[in-house]
C-alpha cells in the first residue's frame, strides 16, 4: 500500500507516520507539506509545497498511491471563520479533488473531531466548518472517511507543537488507562489511531465516520 501523508508534523500525522514506517502492508509514505518531518526511513519521500491549497504544480507526482491521511489541522481559537474555513475546508477540499483524479476510488481519510457538525447549521463554527468539510468529501469519488478523535493520549513520543497542549497531556497521562475504560466513545491513543487508518485504508469501515471506539476497534483489526 502507497501512503500520501498531510500533517506529518502534527499529533496524529506523526502517529500515522509512525505507523506507516512500522507496517510491512505500507511501501511507501509520500510526505507532502510545508516543513519537513526530520524524519529519515528508506520507505519514506518528503516534498516540500507552500501552497497547500494549490497542488496542481506538484500534481505529477500524486498518482499511483491508494490512501491518503489528510492530518493537517488548526485550532479555531482566535480566527475568523473565514480564516479557519480555508484550512479546514479549502485544503483538504483542494487535496481530495486533485488526487481524485489521479487516484481514482482511493481512500481518503479526514481527521476531523468529535462534535462536528453533520447539519452544518449549529451555532459552534468549527463544528460547522469540520461538518461542511466532512459532507463534501463524502460526495466526492473516494472512498472518504471522517475520523472523530477527542481525548488522544500521546504515546512514543509524540507531542503536540503546542506547548500547552503538551502539559496537559502530561498531567492526564495517569488518568488515561482509566478514561479509556470509563469513556471508550471518546478516548484513543496515538497509535489506535494510526492503525486505524492503516486499518480502514486496507479493509474499509462499516460507517463513513468513526469515532474513538471504532477507532480503537479498527486499530485491534489491523
Amino acid at each position: 500500500m502507497k501512503v500520501i501523508l498531510f500533517g506529518a508534523s502534527g499529533m496524529i500525522g506523526q502517529a500515522a507516520l509512525r505507523e506507516c514506517l512500522l507496517d510491512p502492508d505500507v511501501t511507501s509514505v509520500l510526505s507532502i507539506g510545508r516543513s519537513t518531518t526530520g524524519k529519515r526511513d528508506p520507505k519514506l519521500r518528503e516534498l516540500m509545497h507552500g501552497d497547500l491549497a494549490d497542488l496542481s504544480s506538484i500534481e505529477t507526482e500524486l498518482s499511483g498511491y491508494d490512501a491518503c491521511f489528510y492530518c493537517l489541522g488548526i485550532s479555531s481559537v482566535g480566527m475568523t471563520e473565514a480564516a479557519y474555513r480555508k484550512i479546514t475546508y479549502d485544503m483538504p477540499l483542494a487535496a481530495a479533488q486533485t488526487l481524485a483524479r489521479d487516484n481514482p476510488g482511493m481512500t481518503f481519510i479526514y481527521v476531523s473531531a468529535a462534535g462536528a457538525d453533520s447539519s452544518e447549521s449549529g451555532r459552534t463554527m468549527w463544528a460547522r466548518v469540520k461538518g461542511a468539510a466532512e459532507n463534501a468529501l463524502f460526495r466526492m469519488p473516494l472512498k472518504a472517511y471522517a475520523f472523530r478523535p477527542f481525548f488522544v493520549q500521546p504515546l512514543n513520543g509524540i507531542g503536540s507543537k503546542t506547548k500547552f497542549y503538551n502539559a496537559i497531556y502530561a498531567m492526564s497521562r495517569p488518568l488515561a488507562p482509566l478514561m479509556m475504560w470509563l469513556l471508550p466513545k471518546y478516548a484513543s491513543t496515538t497509535t489506535d489511531i494510526g492503525r486505524a487508518m492503516i486499518a480502514v485504508a486496507r479493509n474499509g469501515a462499516p460507517t463513513r465516520v468513526l469515532d474513538s471506539r471504532e477507532m480503537v476497534r479498527a486499530a485491534a483489526s489491523a
